[in-house]
């Protein structure tokens, strides 16, 4: 049998350059791999950054925002964002993140860019610009004294409804290269997020003024309510655009008896407000006419609301301050509310704990029953709704220690200015809009003759 010939034998393909091929296609696959998972990585990060921007309710806090997201997803070390003031041609704000608390001492006394050099070129060409050698642009102007180097720079116009609100810029990426075209993708497509954003917080602005605009006017001005003084303060809800169905009222009446009331509808919104303003008025017209103990006037009051309207679950509680010997009866009922507080002289404040009653609209069949207390001359009563105090990450025992504290702290002060305190340090988280109302005794006699002019502290 013949042999067969070495050169008659199939080829076979060399080891080592197949391992190359193949650990050459692996290193392909894994660079297009990491590329992939970094692309993925850009846009959670900004998605997150959208949504980050988009929970912010005011502008200032917006704008900032804005700053330091962007330097974050491009990873730069400072960044900045100039707003346009109406003529379009200059900066009239300048928001800066990044710099060290040096940076910034060495830049004392510098007035902020108005939008000459190379900021002035992007107003004026609204494209997006990287520079990888600021002093070397062709519209650079130098850098004002004590200004940290920068030498790279990207940025982006932010258009809000259209029109250009302003101009992003970052400076110094942290790894020490010139800003690329991946980056520059990114901040445009975070600019036009952010030109949402502007407007969207503007508009909640536009409409937050007006419902509290609209709040207060539905609100009374404190009479004169002689021998005592009064003060009383709302402040709207936290969130932009919530009407708020907190009220308060103070009214004199005959041998030297002043009524107070404080209250909170259920709900925030038009029908709240409409609810509030019409109890309000009713509780006033039953006071006139019929008179008589707090828990009698809420009986008669719920019973009325029930049979003419249809208005949401109410607290509230009512009040008549009387003279008695040195000092005064603070005769209440409360239908559901909050207990008030009592501040004597040189005395740690107080509730006034006692039989809360029933909201009104749940049951007008219940009976309201009245306290008593007595008053010593100087004595401060805060009435207050929950808006003040409740907190949904604290116990609501805890909150009410807390108030408890500032009104012992700045009982002190001239009444307005202690409900201004009150309601500048409260306890709660802002959510619910409040209402706080003091009435405080004169130190003298309980009742000495007719009110004279008007000297009630008004709290709006």
């Amino acid at each position: 049998m013949a042999g067969t010939a070495d050169g008659d034998r199939p080829q076979q393909p060399r080891l080592p350059n197949l391992h190359s091929r193949l650990r050459a296609e692996l290193g392909r696959i894994d660079d297009q791999m990491r590329g992939l998972l970094d692309a993925m990585d850009r846009l959670q990060g900004l998605l997150d950054a959208v949504v980050a921007i988009s929970r912010e309710v005011e502008l200032p806090a917006v704008l900032h925002r804005i700053v330091t997201t962007a330097m974050e997803l491009v990873g730069a070390h400072y960044g900045a964002l100039g707003v346009l003031d109406e003529s379009g041609d200059r900066l009239e704000q300048f928001i800066v993140a990044g710099l060290s608390e040096k940076e910034y001492g060495d830049l004392a006394g510098t007035d902020f860019p108005l939008g000459r050099g190379v900021l002035g070129h992007l107003i004026h060409h609204p494209e997006p610009l990287r520079v990888e050698n600021i002093p070397g642009h062709p519209s650079s102007a130098g850098f004002p004294p004590g200004h940290p180097r920068m030498r790279s720079l990207l940025g982006v116009a932010i258009t809000v409804r259209g029109e250009i609100y302003g101009d992003l810029y970052l400076s110094e990426r942290r790894d020490g290269r010139p800003f690329d075209a991946h980056d520059e993708n990114v901040v445009l497509a975070l600019a036009g997020a952010a030109g949402i954003a502007i407007e969207n917080v503007r508009l909640f602005e536009q409409v937050r003024v007006g419902a509290e605009q609209f709040q207060r006017l539905l609100l009374p001005t404190l009479p004169d309510l002689r021998p005592f003084t009064a003060a009383a303060i709302y402040r709207p809800a936290a969130e932009p655009s919530r009407l708020g169905g907190d009220w308060y009222d103070a009214i004199p009446l005959p041998g030297g008896v002043v009524a107070v009331v404080i209250g909170d509808v259920v709900g925030h919104d038009l029908k709240a407000a409409a609810a509030m303003a019409s109890t309000r008025n009713m509780l006033r017209a039953l006071l006139f006419e019929r008179g008589g103990p707090p828990g009698a006037v809420l009986a008669q009051l719920d019973r009325t609301l029930q049979a003419i309207t249809n208005h949401p679950v109410t607290t509230t509680a009512l009040a008549r301050m009387e003279p008695a010997g040195p000092g005064w009866h603070l005769n209440w009922s409360s239908a559901g509310h909050v207990p008030p507080l009592l501040i004597a002289p040189g005395r740690r404040a107080e509730y006034l704990f006692a039989e809360p009653g029933l909201p009104l609209g749940v049951d007008c069949g219940q009976s309201r029953p009245d306290h008593t207390r007595f008053v010593p001359p100087g004595s401060t009563v805060v009435f207050f709704t929950d808006g003040l105090i409740e907190h949904p990450e604290r116990p609501i025992d805890e909150s009410l220690d807390e108030l408890t504290d500032l009104a012992t702290t700045y009982a002190a002060l001239p009444l307005q200015e202690f409900v201004q305190a009150l309601a500048d340090h409260h306890p709660s988280d802002g959510h619910d809009d409040m209402a706080v109302l003091a009435l405080r005794a004169p130190a003298g006699r309980a009742y000495d003759g007719p009110r004279a002019t008007a000297e009630a502290e008004d709290a709006r």
